[in-house]
């Protein structure tokens, strides 16, 4: 310090008390100090935008036209329908929802497709008696057994579509909302609000009183209260490879199922696709509700996005796990039995695909035919609640749209021959 001059020292002795130097006397200015880091820097895209941008470039190809409809939907408040807890007394709360023009859609829906076929039915009689009257007698009996051979040929109503279940949605165009579920004299809650398209699937499995039944992929356990609102499972498992998620579905059986009920539901956390080696060819009915892209939230919502660049590769894998899956549930069920499978997503990929190749590998690798059953008829059924896709080759496809914003909702049944 003492061979320094007079500046030599202030500027030194400012470097040793981490000073800035007087000015004058420190360095210039370094223009390129810091070498810029790109990853750290560029601008991140949400999840929720790379999400509707693969929608918009995927499933404009597949719906074409409808596909703005169906954007629009996805981008929009979605509609629920309230599933009334049978274990709860509902009277008074099914007539406040009538009170506010909810209807009970399970229920009305057999009945007005009936109307429908009977109305349709009229209305085709009385146009071949008036093309039978300008024509001759014969031409008359032919049109007539004509008239005959079509009302056969319609496709019936099952019955047992009209179950114990219970669900009330606002008609089309209403968006009213419902208010929060309340608990009763015994503290079980009186109803479950969920996208009443996801009760399709539960309604498309028709279990029949003592059905040894399978929840496969059961978190967070609205389809598994609705399987114990049929009230006629003999057994039923609820599984989850989630134990967060498993922890999620015994808080909602706890909040509306009775203790004595709760007791006769298996729940478990295992590894779905390892199901065939614990219990495999034991039920008569199983629900194959897969992990899938989940549309409607990955366009909305950021947190635990499947379309997060660090999921990638677990989004790329998707198809795949859901074919284990649904051969892991193909295989736990008996001979006759029936699997249904199901996803919330509008992607051929984790749909139809999967169900083909699925049928595929049951009969050459395993020896098992199966058999896709035709669910037509929930068009029919329920299209005054629900809009279809009508170009779906294999099962059904639930659309979002403004005045019916349920869904995306895609299920399909399979029969072990």
């Amino acid at each position: 310090m003492a061979a320094l001059g007079g500046r030599g020292r202030t500027a030194a002795a400012a470097l040793l008390r981490r000073e800035p130097p007087p000015p004058g006397l420190g360095p210039g200015p370094r223009r390129y100090r810091y070498k810029e880091k790109w990853a750290a820097t560029a601008p991140r895209i949400p999840p929720t935008r790379l999400a509707l941008h693969h929608f918009d470039v995927s499933y404009s190809l597949q719906l074409k036209d409808l596909w703005p409809s169906v954007r629009a939907g996805l981008l929009c408040e979605q509609k629920y329908g309230a599933l009334l807890n049978n274990f709860s007394p509902v009277d008074h709360v099914a007539q406040e929802l009538e009170l506010q023009n909810a209807t009970d859609f399970v229920s009305e829906a057999p009945k007005k497709a009936q109307r429908s076929q009977r109305g349709a039915a009229a209305e085709e009689a009385g146009r071949e008696e008036s093309r039978a009257q300008e024509g001759s007698g014969e031409g008359r009996t032919v049109t007539q057994a004509e008239t005959m051979t079509q009302a056969e040929m319609s496709p019936p109503l099952p019955a047992s579509i009209s179950s114990n279940i219970k669900c009330y949605t606002f008609p089309r165009g209403d968006i009213t909302r419902f208010r929060p579920a309340r608990p009763d004299t015994l503290g079980l809650l009186d109803y479950y609000l969920m996208d009443a398209a996801s009760l399709l699937p539960v309604l498309a499995l028709n279990v029949q009183p003592d059905d040894f039944v399978l929840d496969l992929c059961a978190a967070p356990g609205g389809k598994t209260l609705a399987l114990l609102q049929t009230g006629v499972c003999g057994h039923l498992a609820a599984n989850d490879v989630s134990i967060s998620r498993t922890k999620r579905l015994y808080q909602i059986l706890h909040s509306y199922v009775p203790k004595e009920i709760r007791e006769t539901v298996s729940v478990t956390s295992c590894d779905g696709r390892d199901w065939e080696q614990l219990e495999g060819g034991t039920f008569h009915k199983v629900l194959v509700d897969v992990p899938c892209t989940t549309d409607r939230h990955s366009v909305m919502e950021d947190d635990n996005n499947i379309f997060h660049r660090r999921r990638t590769k677990e989004r790329q894998m998707l198809p795949m796990l859901q074919l284990q899956l649904l051969m892991a549930g193909i295989l736990a069920t008996k001979p006759g039995g029936e699997v249904v499978y199901s996803t919330c997503s509008l992607s051929p990929l984790q749909n139809e695909y999967v169900i083909e190749r699925a049928v595929e590998i049951a009969e050459t690798q395993f020896n098992i035919s199966i058999h896709v059953e035709d669910l037509s008829y929930f068009r029919m059924l329920f299209q005054d609640t629900f809009s279809f896709f009508s170009g779906c080759r294999l099962g059904e496809l639930v659309l979002p749209h403004l005045t019916a914003n349920f869904g995306p909702m895609y299920f399909c049944k399979l029969r072990r021959m």
